[in-house]
Order: structure tokens, then C-alpha cells, then sequence
């Protein structure tokens, strides 16, 4: 899902009315003329969605609160916020209809730009799925349905008719299930000593490890190149800098690692 919150776009946070449920979505269009450029250039879109919220807190005779809508979908794929989750609505036609469906709004109107991208299709189904998770029901419905007038259109209307179904160019990857994480377990002093100095310069998969994981945890000014599998000064003074960080001083605070910051420093094994 490709969002863009409300803060992204530079709005405080909504003064819709708090409603935490609904029986579902409503789909809904601009229902005037929506420039062709919205396809080419996702800076309109951006603009075209900041002017309806303008032009919607400037009707004083509705009494908008906001933008009326939960979210708007463009069509780059990108799903707007508005009123977002937990708000009612003013977007359905009366108070009625808004307490029923949350509503979500194609950036397409009734000429220029009037037929939805797959993209834009993907986006609404991400609002959709969004909102069904945070107190949404079932129901996906046009504006039509219980209200006198055209919107959401006819294209985005036969889509909701067939039940609102994903584009299949919008459904993610499937991916491989990552592997659980095995750490090595802690070997003991003597892996990281020779008698009684740093082995500095053995060689195991395990230093590399090591490095990377004291890198991530914010040690890696000791490196001046990435960490390899030889240990090496800077391997010794990014742990002992870790194990300080830990609160440990002095002798605790020096090589070799010991088992319990090694174990929170949770190095893969290799």
C-alpha cells in the first residue's frame, strides 16, 4: 500500500466526528470534469486532492468539517488520506447514509479523466482493506445505492457490482517466508583469544556477523571498510564500545565478549 497521511500533506488532524464502525465502504467519484494530466504528472493529483478539501471546508451551506471522505485513491496507485479511519464521513448524502459507510474517492470525474488505472483500482481495495481492519464491515456499495445521483459512475460502478475485486497487476509477490533466526550460541572466551590477547586476525563467518550486527546497532565508526571475517581492531573496539553502552565498565567492558551482551547483541549464525 501506497499511503500519504495526512501530515504528508500539511493537515492537522481531522475534526470529523469519531465513528469506530461501519457496515461497510461506499465508492464514490468527483462527478465533474478531472483533468487528464492526473495520469502523467502524480503532483496533480496531490493538487486536485488539496483543492477538493479546500473547496469542501469552503461550503458553508454543508458545514464540512474536512474533506469529506476517508481517502482518495489516484491513479499512480496512491491511496490519500482524508478524514482516515475512526471518523464518519460526509461524503454518503445524509446523516444517515454517512453513519452506514466509511467512503473512499476515485480521482476521476464524469469527463476528461473518467476511467480508473488498475492502479487506482488497487489503491481503493487498499482503503477498503484498511478500513474493514479498523472497524469496517463487508458491504463495498456505489454512492448510487440508497442515493439519488451517478456517482461513483459507470466504470467504477460495474467494478463495484463484480464485488470490487483486486486487479491482479496490484497483488503483491508472494514472497518466501523468511527463516527463523538461529543464533550462534556463545562459544566461550577462548574463541575470541589468543591466550590472553584478542585473536586478532583469526578468521570465522562469525566476525563478519558480528560486525554487521554492531554496525546495525550503531558501532560502525570503528569500521573504515565494511567488517570481513578476519577479526580485526576495529571488530574489538566497536564491542567494547557496545558492551559500555550496556552499562558495563572496566574489565566487564573489555574483550572478550561475554555471554550475556553476546546474546543480546543476537549475531545470526553463520
Amino acid at each position: 500500500m501506497k499511503l500519504v497521511t495526512r501530515s504528508e500533506l500539511g493537515w492537522p488532524t481531522s475534526a470529523a466526528p469519531t465513528q469506530t464502525s461501519t457496515k461497510g465502504v461506499k465508492v464514490h467519484y468527483e462527478g465533474t470534469e478531472v483533468s487528464t494530466k492526473l495520469l502523467t504528472d502524480h503532483a496533480e493529483c496531490i493538487a486536485e486532492w488539496k483543492a477538493i478539501r479546500k473547496s469542501h471546508l469552503a461550503n458553508t451551506a454543508e458545514g464540512y468539517s474536512d474533506v469529506a471522505y476517508n481517502y482518495a485513491a489516484c491513479p499512480h496507485g496512491y491511496l490519500l488520506e482524508g478524514r482516515g479511519i475512526g471518523k464518519r464521513t460526509g461524503a454518503n448524502g445524509n446523516q444517515p447514509l454517512n453513519i452506514a459507510h466509511y467512503a473512499i474517492v476515485g480521482l476521476i470525474g464524469s469527463s476528461g479523466l473518467t476511467e480508473p488505472t488498475d492502479a487506482m483500482l488497487g489503491a481503493i481495495r487498499d482503503g477498503i482493506d484498511l478500513l474493514r481492519q479498523h472497524g469496517a464491515g463487508t458491504e463495498i456499495k456505489g454512492h448510487r445505492d440508497g442515493y439519488a445521483t451517478a456517482c461513483p459512475g459507470g466504470p467504477l460502478y460495474t467494478w463495484v457490482q463484480k464485488g470490487a475485486p483486486r486487479p491482479a497487476s496490484t497483488i503483491p509477490a508472494a514472497t518466501t517466508p523468511a527463516k527463523p533466526v538461529k543464533y550462534e550460541p556463545y562459544p566461550g572466551a577462548s574463541y575470541f583469544l589468543n591466550g590472553t590477547r584478542p585473536a586478532l586476525g583469526k578468521s570465522s563467518p562469525i566476525f563478519t556477523a558480528m560486525g554487521k550486527r554492531l554496525i546495525a546497532r550503531g558501532f560502525g565508526r570503528y569500521y573504515t571498510v565494511g567488517p570481513g571475517p578476519k577479526l580485526g581492531k576495529a571488530d574489538v573496539d566497536a564491542y567494547q564500545a557496545y558492551q559500555r553502552s550496556l552499562g558495563y565498565t572496566g574489565s566487564a567492558a573489555t574483550w572478550p565478549p561475554g555471554k550475556t551482551t553476546w546474546d543480546k547483541l543476537q549475531v545470526p549464525n553463520t
